[in-house]
């Protein structure tokens, strides 16, 4: 058992940062708050609801290690198919590729950017998406320094209007609007 007697609670504007090593548990943890691991014992409550309610699946939105971004299809049709499977969020797909600098990028294959242009690819569909929570495994890999303040930015725009992330990184977080909870796996 990677963990024992984990408990938190995460509230509206919040923030919770996963720490720890390679191997600590930060991704298995991320997987069960997603629903796509079930917990070796526990449970995971969403609104008072086990997180296997619908309701739960239209609240939270995740961003694995892999982009989750089809490399065949342009940036354009990427955000297009994310956005027919989710409600329709704050932002219209031309203003979440200028939000994360991709605004001349939409009939380009997502295969032909960068590896930082096509994390911010998947970022990118946080902000076409009406989602309250976000699970996000290490949101800053292959990010030069200006895309992380880019992400930091709008991870503290997200929490300003009532949201909350969970996530893993080994980089230091520097979003000071935000009640910032840690939790560190040994």
């Amino acid at each position: 058992m990677l963990f024992s007697n984990l408990d938190f609670t995460l509230h509206s504007r919040q923030v919770l940062l996963l720490e720890g090593k390679n191997g600590s548990g930060k991704t298995s943890l991320l997987r069960i708050l997603c629903g796509f691991r079930e917990p070796d014992t526990g449970e995971v409550r969403w609104c008072g609801e086990v997180i296997d309610s619908a309701q739960y699946r239209t609240d939270m939105a995740y961003v694995g290690h892999l982009d989750g971004i089809k490399k065949e299809l342009t940036v354009l049709e990427n955000l297009t198919v994310s956005l027919a499977l989710a409600q329709k969020g704050a932002h219209t797909i031309q203003e979440a590729l200028a939000r994360v600098q991709l605004a001349d990028f939409d009939d380009v294959p997502a295969q032909a950017l960068s590896a930082g242009q096509k994390r911010r690819l998947s970022l990118a569909r946080l902000l076409i998406t009406r989602n309250c929570l976000w699970i996000l495994d290490e949101p800053f890999t292959a990010l030069d320094k200006q895309g992380i303040a880019l992400i930091e930015h709008l991870m503290a725009e997200h929490c300003d209007q009532g949201g909350m992330i969970v996530l893993s990184s080994h980089h230091d977080l520097h979003v000071p609007t935000v009640d910032l909870q840690r939790i560190r796996l040994a």
